[in-house]
């Protein structure tokens, strides 16, 4: 039997008191009971916290390249050479949650000389350009130059959750998460979600075996149902054809069918190899939707100059709807039935 994993805990330093003992006292008590421990030292903005968990769980090659952050949006920006896996991004999501657990003070100073900042330890990220005096952020021993809000102590994040991950530039992946009650209202329509589906489902015990059976049947009846429209085209294909009528050289074919559009293309195109000089326009209903197809041989296309696509828009209007396509073959979509037969009628007397 293999051996369980242990626990692992992001330990990190709060307050401005300028030393960890006390955390690296935890942090030992910790390992000696067995756990694995991160320790991420005198580094607390809410950024520092990201990247060291980005940093532990993806490697040490992990640097900031950008961030937003708000009262409920955090994205940050940081460079990876692939996507972040859905384990990965749990571990992350993880250590950030325990990290934002610690509560740390904000030190702000304003109209601070440039040099002064720059003693005081401050960096200046991105490559900006600053004037004589600037803003300082200071989280414990992180010092930023910054004109962005902040929270007064990191315990105001309150929840955390990455919402997304994705590729901004090569090499640089970008996540985005969201906090406070942006997160609070997320984990409640998660919830609710939950909650209608549990009971759509009759309240099953395995909510997640339920809904795979319920996949697995839906499978196999759409590839039931796929193979009765092709049983019933295949009829249907039989009644059109006894249907084509002659008008001088031309075989024409209008009816009205209730069958779904890609069939009835289907049965065009196999009609059409079958009958010289062929048009057809075929009138189709589905569920509360209805459509037209008009298919017009090539041959009597290039002789005529006849046009499906053009004569498919001027008959649209009869099924309040409208289509287009190629001069040989052109489909029309509309929400009006009782129009079908009229325009067919009108196709019908343009060739007549």
């Amino acid at each position: 039997m293999s051996a369980e994993k242990p626990i692992r805990v992001l330990v990190a330093k709060v307050g401005l008191d300028g030393h960890d003992r006390g955390a690296k006292i935890i942090a030992t008590a910790l390992r000696d009971a067995g756990m694995e421990v991160i320790y991420t030292g005198l580094r607390q903005s809410p950024e520092m916290v990201v990247q060291a968990a980005l940093q532990e769980v993806l490697g040490k090659h992990v640097a900031q390249k950008g961030s937003l952050v708000n009262e409920d949006l955090l994205r940050f920006d940081f460079s990876h050479f692939q996507k972040v896996t859905d384990e990965e991004m749990q571990q992350i999501e993880q250590l950030v949650c325990e990290a934002i657990a610690a509560n740390i003070s904000l030190d702000e100073r304003r109209a601070m000389a440039i040099d002064d900042a720059k003693a005081l330890g401050a960096m200046a990220l991105f490559g900006e350009k600053y004037g004589e005096h600037v803003r300082v952020i200071k989280f414990g021993e992180s010092v930023e130059l910054c004109g962005g809000i902040h929270v007064p102590d990191t315990a105001k994040i309150g929840l955390f959750k990455i919402v997304s991950e994705s590729a901004v530039a090569a090499g640089v992946r970008r996540i985005e998460a969201i906090t406070g009650k942006a997160a609070e209202d997320y984990y409640k329509e998660k919830a609710a979600t939950l909650a209608q589906i549990q009971s759509a489902l009759k309240n099953p015990k395995d909510i997640v075996k339920s809904v795979e059976d319920l996949l697995s049947k839906n499978q196999q009846l759409q590839k039931e149902i796929e193979q009765l429209i092709r049983e019933k085209a295949g009829q249907l294909k039989s009644q059109l054809k006894s249907q084509i009528v002659k008008i001088g050289t031309i075989s024409f074919l209008g009816e009205i069918v209730e069958l779904d559009a890609n069939s009835v293309k289907d049965i065009l195109f196999q009609l059409k190899q079958e009958n010289e000089n062929f048009i057809a326009i075929i009138g189709n209903k589905e569920a509360d939707k209805c459509g037209l197809s008009l298919m017009i041989d090539e041959k009597l296309v290039e002789l005529n100059t006849w046009n499906a696509s053009q004569w498919i828009r001027e008959v649209s209007s009869h099924i309040q709807g409208g289509g287009g396509g190629q001069a040989f073959f052109a489909t029309a979509g509309g929400k009006r039935s009782e129009g079908l037969q009229t325009a067919i009628d009108e196709i019908k007397a343009k060739i007549a």
